[in-house]
C-alpha cells in the first residue's frame, strides 16, 4: 500500500468535497456520507442507498464504486470517504495496518466466481478448462483486484492457465466486454451475471470452496462517522442481508 500522501486524484476529490461543503448537498439534506464500494456492489448498494435515505431523510449518500484496490489507494491518498466496502479481506487488512480505519472490518457477504458468456453460449463453453481453448477471447480482472486474485487461486486449484486478451481494473469492466461482444467469456462473480440481461452464466464449481468475503469498515477520518456507522449497521442487519441475498450474494 502506498504512503498516505495526496496524489492528483485524491486532491481532486478533496476539492470536490470542499465545494459540496461550501455549497450544500443540493438535495435539501443536512449531511452527506460518502461510501466507497467495490465495483461488484454497484447495483446492490444503489438499492441500499435508497433504503438508507428513506430511513434517514437528513442524509445524502454518495456512492463511489471502483475496483477495491483503486478505492483503497484513494483512501490511502487522503480521499474523503466515510465508509469503505471491499470485495476481499486483504484490501481492508492493508488499510487497517496503516491505521486508516476506525475499527476492525466486518464481513457482510460472500461471492463466488462464474463465467459470463454471450447469450445462448454460442462457443459452447462449459467450464474453466474451456478457457484454454485456442481461438477464444477471454477477459479477466487484473491480479491486483479481488476478482483477479480469485482467478489466480482458481488457476492454482485447477492447474490451468488461460491466456486472457486483457486484464481489467474491475469486474464490471470484464462484464461489459462480454456484453458488447468484445470477449467470448469473462471471469466475473455470480452476482455480476445475475445483474445482466446481456450474458449467460456458466458455473465454476471449483471456485465454490473459496468464495470472496466482503468486509466493510468506517474510515478513521470519516467526516460523518455516525451516518457511516448507521449505513454499516444497515448492511450488517436483517434488511441488508435480505437485499444482498436477493442480489445473489452469500451469507458470511
Amino acid at each position: 500500500m502506498s504512503p498516505r500522501v495526496a496524489g492528483p486524484l485524491a486532491l481532486a476529490l478533496v476539492l470536490v468535497a470542499a465545494l459540496v461543503t461550501a455549497c450544500g448537498t443540493g438535495t435539501g439534506r443536512e449531511k452527506t456520507v460518502t461510501v466507497f464500494a467495490a465495483a461488484s456492489l454497484t447495483d446492490v448498494f444503489a438499492v441500499l442507498e435508497r433504503r438508507f435515505e428513506d430511513a434517514h431523510p437528513e442524509v445524502d449518500v454518495r456512492l463511489n464504486t471502483a475496483g477495491s484496490a483503486t478505492l483503497a489507494r484513494q483512501v490511502a491518498e487522503g480521499a474523503p470517504a466515510d465508509l469503505i466496502a471491499s470485495a476481499d479481506q486483504r484490501t481492508l487488512r492493508e488499510l487497517t495496518d496503516e491505521g486508516l480505519l476506525a475499527g476492525p472490518p466486518e464481513v457482510f457477504a460472500t461471492n463466488t466466481l462464474a463465467l459470463a458468456v454471450a447469450p445462448g453460449n454460442p462457443r459452447g463453453i462449459t467450464g474453466f478448462a474451456d478457457l484454454t481453448r485456442p481461438g477464444l477471447t477471454v477477459v479477466v480482472c487484473a491480479p491486483t483486484v479481488p476478482c483477479g486474485a480469485a482467478t489466480e487461486r482458481l488457476e492454482r486449484v485447477t492447474g490451468l492457465t488461460p491466456r486472457p486478451a486483457s486484464e481489467e481494473g474491475d469486474v464490471r469492466a470484464v462484464l461489459t466486454k462480454v456484453e458488447v461482444g468484445s470477449a467470448d467469456a469473462g471471469v466475473v462473480y455470480e452476482t455480476d451475471v445475475a445483474s445482466s440481461e446481456e450474458v449467460d452464466r456458466v458455473p465454476l464449481p471449483e471456485a465454490r470452496a473459496r468464495p470472496n468475503r466482503y468486509p466493510v469498515a468506517v474510515t478513521a477520518d470519516a467526516a460523518e462517522p455516525e451516518a457511516a456507522r448507521a449505513f454499516r449497521d444497515l448492511l450488517l442487519g436483517p434488511e441488508g442481508e435480505r437485499v444482498l441475498t436477493e442480489a445473489g450474494f452469500g451469507r458470511p
